[in-house]
């Protein structure tokens, strides 16, 4: 029996076309060392629209070798030039199964794929606890294994502890020195993934920055909401407002909204 989500991953054709291709030519490339692609991120929770990145994981068998690095360089390269705006909005990495089964692994370089970019480099910007759980809870399966299969159950307690050091140290950095991020793409950003952050810890799950926005203004405190309205209605275009300076007055509140989230997250229960 064919198996319909895998061929029709997103309401989008031609992402889905994108996603067979890569699935495709990284299968060329491992052969028998591949095990499992699937999509993580806001179009495995299941809250994404046209201006969503796409997050993957790719589980191989082992350590990638120079010749599959470079084999898959000329893929992403090849997929990246696509007739198709959704190729250059690819993110993901790639992840040896012993890796990313266990969570006490997170923090290890991995080969990885930003989004805007063509070829892979050695980051753990994926390898996180929040990654591994949206892949065993929410993982849409692509190619090989299901995701529920890659990655071993992780305590709740565990995925808190994470979001809560990440909002401490994101948090710290960005007070330090607050102009690195001030402008209109960036500031919105930290809003809603703050958003995002708080709830999750405060449900022990994994959701979206469009979840966690609503929960934000139905909870925290009302004088929030016009931020958080602003922060979702600025994402459009990322690529124009990344260059655009942020406004003065929303980045001076992003700043309190970050200090507010910090103090939050920092109370029992």
């Amino acid at each position: 029996m064919i198996d319909t989500r895998r061929l029709r991953p997103t309401p989008f054709p031609d992402l889905n076309d994108v996603l067979h291709e890569l699935s495709r030519s990284v299968q060329a490339v491992l052969g028998g060392g591949f095990v499992a692609a699937c999509l993580q991120g806001s179009f495995a929770v299941g809250d994404f629209d046209r201006h969503s990145d796409v997050d993957f994981v790719i589980a191989v068998e082992d350590e990638l070798s120079d010749d599959q690095v470079g084999g898959l360089q000329a893929v992403h390269a090849r997929v990246f030039d696509l007739d198709c705006p959704w190729a250059q909005h690819l993110e993901g990495s790639y992840f040896p199964k012993r890796i990313l089964k266990d969570c006490a692994e997170r923090g290890k370089p991995l080969w990885y794929l930003d989004n805007g970019h063509r070829s892979l480099v050695r980051s753990n910007h994926c390898n996180t606890v929040v990654v591994r759980w949206v892949v065993r809870e929410h993982g849409m399966a692509l190619a090989g294994q299901e995701p529920a299969t890659l990655v071993e159950p992780i305590p709740v307690e565990t995925l808190r502890r994470e979001i809560a050091t990440t909002i401490r140290e994101w948090g710290t950095e960005f007070l330090r020195e607050p102009s690195r991020w001030e402008n209109r793409f960036y500031q919105g950003f930290i809003v809603l993934n703050y958003c995002r952050m708080l709830h999750d810890l405060h449900t022990g799950g994994t959701g979206s920055k469009r979840a966690g926005a609503e929960w934000a203004k139905a909870t925290l405190d009302p004088s929030w909401a016009g931020l958080i309205d602003r922060a979702w209605d600025g994402r459009p275009n990322p690529a124009l407002s990344v260059r655009q300076p942020a406004d003065p007055a929303d980045f001076a509140s992003t700043i309190q909204f970050v200090q507010y989230v910090m103090r939050a997250s920092s109370k029992p229960g």
